[in-house]
């Protein structure tokens, strides 16, 4: 074999190395902070907003016949027993029992009303969506201190053929309107056990998974 022909291999193993390691590398991206093991602190999230498809239990003191369980229709409203159409998605459940209350308030003095949230689904801004190469892609609702280990055990982990390593987290900031995103390296932390990959969730992320190549 001639040193021509020797250089030309060795050029191309090179490039095939170079290809393969491109391949398994982790994209550079900003990560977040590791999420505490155990929380120092629990506390409450922020108020809870009614969403579509919510199923709401409507209680009015001494008077249970104005009072119904409902579901929050698409178009974010619900009908209740003398109140057709109430607005209902955006409100907290104490803001919703004050308007049904103003409302019957035409027909019964002082009621007394409390909304009771059966079944939730919340509003689009309090979920946190997991599409891409999961076993289960879903919408869930965000709860106090979730963290990414909790959205993926929620979807039933990555699917056979994810990228793990290459998942992408896109982060809303309500104050400017900017989005941004991080990377996440599920790979690590679900195949691997590795706490340092797990982070904190907040309302309105998605977390978006690719497939592999190989």
């Amino acid at each position: 074999m001639n040193n021509a022909l020797k250089n030309i291999m060795v050029m191309m193993l090179g490039l095939m190395a170079a290809a393969l390691s491109g391949c398994s590398s982790v994209a550079a991206g900003p990560e977040l902070p590791q999420a505490p093991t155990v929380s120092v602190r629990e506390g409450p999230g922020e108020d809870y907003l009614i969403g579509p498809l919510d199923q709401l239990t409507v209680f009015v003191w001494r008077n249970p016949e104005l009072g119904a369980k409902v579901q929050v229709r698409p178009d974010g409203r619900i009908t209740t027993p003398l109140i057709t159409d109430m607005p209902a998605v955006g409100k907290t459940p104490t803001m919703l029992a004050q308007d049904i209350k103003l409302q019957l308030s035409q027909y019964i003095n002082d009621p007394i009303v409390s909304v009771i949230v059966n079944e939730f689904a919340g509003t689009t801004s309090q979920q946190v969506r997991i599409v891409g190469a999961t076993e289960k892609p879903a919408s869930i609702p965000y709860r106090a201190n979730m963290t990414v280990l909790d959205a993926m055990i929620a979807v039933g982990g990555l699917s056979e053929y994810a990228a793990g390593n290459k998942a992408r987290l896109i982060r809303h900031n309500k104050g400017t309107g900017a989005q941004k995103e991080y990377l996440l390296r599920l790979g690590d932390l679900l195949k691997r056990g590795d706490s340092k990959a797990n982070v904190l969730l907040e309302p309105g992320d998605v977390i978006i998974i690719p497939e592999s190549m190989f």
